[in-house]
């Protein structure tokens, strides 16, 4: 229910002074083909390991700091905070979506620590992965 409600820009019920749960898709890019695409598709793809700018700049053929640049004329934020959106977004899908606890959570989104992820989680959404997954959290099957 609470992903239909998202696909449908329908707010689900929250408790009061939570931010909005909306999906972020990859970055719309200026033309097609963009050089950073394959980069940002990869970078998606290994979230759970540590990535860096010079990562990113190296799948991309370019020099970090032109990276950087080119990174914020495309998507409008830095890389940082860019990786940092994405690997709160693939925390929000593995607590609605599974049982893994949230040190397994912490490290397939690549924060590397529960405190990490209650940070950047509570600092986007203003709820706690803890609170976030008590809520969106399908029923368990058996259970009324």
């Amino acid at each position: 229910a609470a992903d239909i409600a998202r696909r449908m820009v329908v707010a689900p019920h929250r408790h009061g002074g939570q931010a909005q749960y909306v999906r972020r898709p990859l970055p719309k890019l200026p033309e097609p083909g963009h050089t950073l695409q394959p980069a940002l598709e990869w970078a998606i793809e290994n979230l759970e390991n540590p990535l860096t700018v010079d990562d990113l700049a190296e799948r991309a053929h370019l020099a970090p700091r032109t990276f950087a640049r080119v990174f914020v004329e495309a998507c409008g934020t830095t890389p940082h905070r860019w990786l940092t959106a994405q690997r709160v977004d693939r925390a929000r899908e593995l607590l609605e979506t599974t049982e893994l606890p949230m040190g397994a959570v912490a490290d397939r989104c690549g924060f590397g620590s529960t405190d990490a992820l209650r940070a950047a989680f509570s600092r986007q959404l203003t709820v706690t992965p803890a609170a976030y997954r008590r809520e969106f959290r399908p029923p368990t099957v058996g259970t009324s």
